[in-house]
C-alpha cells in the first residue's frame, strides 16, 4: 500500500504548486528549512500562509488551559498545513512544530484567491484537505467520548497504519514511527497505558516495534482488538 497523504498527487502537482521547480522565479513562493524541535508557527501569530511538507515532519498541536500540550496530528512528506488561512483565519489556534529537519515550501495567503480561480484542482485539492481533517476531528471526538483508552490505542495504531503504512508481504510496516509519549498525547492517554497495550499486541504476535518503525503482522487481528 502506497502512502496514503499522497493521494491527491495523482490529480493535481501540488510540489509544483507550493515548491517551483525554480523557486527564485517567484518571489513568493518560499522553501524554508528547520532543524529538529523548531517551530514554524505558534497560536496567536498571524495567519497568512500555507505550507507543505517537502521532506520530514511536523507535530501540529495547542496547548489546553493547564499548559499541557494536546497533538492533533503529526505530518509527513507530501501533506498541507495551516490550510485555514485560505479561509479566512486570521490568527493561528494551533502550532507547527518539526519532529525533525525539515523543509517546509510556503504559499502566501495573498495568492491563494487568485488560484483557486485559475486552478480547479488546487480548489478541489483544498477542499479535500478540509473535508478529510474535519472527518478525521469528528473521529477522534467520537472515539474519545465513547471508547477506552485500551480501544483508543488500538484504533490509532490501525488508522496509523491505513493512512502511512506500506505493505511488506502480508505485514503493514509504519517507518519513523513516532513515541509513546506522542501515541499518548493523540489519544489522550498515558505513556505508560500506551507502552503497556503496544507490549500486549506484541506477544500477542500481533505487531513488533522499535524506535524506527512499527511493523503490523496481522491487520484484522488488530482491528478485532478496538
Amino acid at each position: 500500500m502506497e502512502n496514503q497523504s499522497l493521494w491527491y498527487l495523482e490529480n493535481i502537482d501540488v510540489t509544483g504548486i507550493f515548491c517551483p521547480t525554480k523557486i527564485g522565479d517567484n518571489e513568493n513562493h518560499v522553501a524554508n528549512n528547520y532543524k529538529k524541535g523548531e517551530y514554524i508557527y505558534l497560536p496567536e501569530e498571524d495567519s497568512n500562509k500555507i505550507y507543505f511538507v517537502f521532506e520530514g515532519r511536523v507535530k501540529i498541536g495547542t496547548f489546553n488551559e493547564s499548559g499541557k500540550e494536546i497533538t492533533k496530528a503529526i505530518l509527513g512528506k507530501g501533506e498541507v498545513f495551516g490550510e485555514l488561512a485560505a479561509v479566512g483565519e486570521q490568527k493561528r489556534r494551533d502550532f507547527a512544530l518539526t519532529m525533525e529537519k525539515t523543509t517546509v515550501c510556503v504559499l502566501p495567503a495573498t495568492d491563494i484567491k487568485s488560484m483557486i480561480k485559475e486552478n480547479k484542482g488546487f480548489s478541489a485539492f483544498l477542499m479535500n484537505v478540509m473535508g478529510r481533517k474535519m472527518l478525521e476531528t469528528e473521529q477522534r471526538l467520537e472515539s474519545l467520548v465513547f471508547k477506552d483508552s485500551r480501544s483508543r490505542i488500538v484504533e490509532f495504531l490501525h488508522n496509523l497504519a491505513i493512512k502511512k503504512g506500506q505493505r511488506v508481504g502480508f505485514e503493514m510496516v509504519v517507518r519513523n514511527f513516532i513515541t509513546h509519549q506522542e501515541i499518548a498525547n493523540m489519544t489522550a492517554t498515558s505513556r505508560q497505558t500506551v507502552t503497556t497495550i503496544l507490549n500486549e499486541l506484541r506477544n500477542a504476535n500481533i505487531l513488533t516495534f522499535d524506535r524506527r518503525r512499527l511493523l503490523i503482522r496481522d491487520m484484522d487481528k488488530l482491528k478485532s482488538e478496538i
